[in-house]
């Protein structure tokens, strides 16, 4: 099905300055040195003060742009609460930089903050001896495993200390901001207990990176929990914001806000589906992930795409497992074969 959206904004602010795209809603970016050059942040008006969602990386040029912005765009209000979406450190990286410097309470569901603490303080080098364990269950070489070992990012340099206390978000939740009602949606798939934030008084929804206007947002198996099922919760999580109505103004955390909720929650269900029934095609014969990523994603990537490429098909691969579409088993020397059924 084509997607149906359209955006609603489409000039974004520049580094360091806010839109107010809704009455009280004030849209930011920040940059991120990756392929994906950005991260939508918000800042919500609330009474006397300010509620920030999402944070951006923590490295010394969103340090700055956040230094100018607490300067520059709120007026002489305190800010009085950090909420994050999920886990990732394009989102969490400064929660605990501005919590610290604002003496504030960071706002998160109880699994993305239990993520973002363990991953954050998991500095041992073995890390990436894990890395490699998971890597070689999929048949990956040991030239890329090499290279995966050299080019991966740690997570603990891409955020700030995450506060060892915080408030719980949870599923159905509504929380105050600005005297309006915000309704917590909780998704899963792209991360285990990702926040979106529903105004229904303002037809709007925060959504993360839960519901992206362009890009696919990753679905993938982490190292630290390969038999996961996440493209199942995945596909959940777009049955269930469905019940969201249709005609709201979607915030998303990468490209532009827009309109079309549900023809893009289509238009996602089916690229999952096309992308299944690929790799079921693709499975004539017993085959490592590694053989099956190399039929479907047949761009040149570096090796750091080259993993996320990995964690996408296991992904898929484990929910044709669980569907029974193919069956999975184990080498001796521990690479696993996935056959058809």
């Amino acid at each position: 099905m084509p997607d149906t959206i359209e955006y609603s904004h489409v000039t974004a602010p520049p580094p360091g300055e806010t839109i107010e795209v809704h009455p009280g809603i004030h849209w930011l970016r920040m940059p991120l040195p990756f392929q994906l050059d950005h991260i939508n942040l918000w800042l919500l008006e609330d009474g006397e003060g300010w509620t920030i969602v999402d944070t951006g990386l923590y490295d010394e040029t969103t340090v700055a742009l956040w230094q100018q912005i607490l300067t520059t765009r709120l007026n002489g209000k305190p800010v009085t609460r950090v909420l994050v979406t999920h886990f990732h450190p394009d989102h969490v990286g400064m929660a605990g930089w501005l919590c610290e410097n604002l003496n504030v309470r960071l706002w998160m569901t109880e699994t993305e903050w239990l993520w973002a603490r363990s991953w954050s303080l998991d500095t041992d080098p073995t890390v990436y001896d894990h890395q490699a364990a998971f890597l070689k269950t999929t048949g990956c070489p040991d030239t890329l495993l090499a290279a995966t070992r050299h080019d991966s990012p740690r997570y603990p340099s891409l955020v700030s200390p995450v506060p060892r206390a915080f408030t719980r978000l949870r599923e159905g939740q509504s929380v105050e901001i600005g005297g309006r009602r915000w309704e917590i949606i909780i998704g899963r798939g792209h991360a285990p207990e990702h926040a979106c934030l529903h105004c229904p008084e303002l037809s709007l929804m925060i959504s993360g990176d839960q519901v992206l206007p362009k890009i696919t947002p990753i679905v993938a198996v982490e190292i630290n929990e390969p038999d996961a099922n996440p493209l199942r919760d995945f596909l959940a999580t777009i049955e269930k914001l469905r019940n969201v109505p249709d005609g709201i103004d979607i915030l998303p955390s990468h490209n532009f806000p827009f309109f079309g909720l549900h023809g893009r929650l289509d238009a996602l269900k089916d690229h999952h589906d096309n992308r299944l029934a690929q790799f079921r095609a693709a499975c004539t014969s017993p085959m490592t992930a590694m053989d099956l990523s190399n039929a479907i994603f047949t761009r040149p990537m570096d090796s750091q795409n080259v993993t996320f490429a990995i964690g996408e098909t296991v992904a898929h691969l484990n929910y044709l497992c669980w569907r029974g579409s193919i069956t999975r088993t184990e080498r001796n020397d521990g690479i696993f074969l996935y056959s058809p059924n």
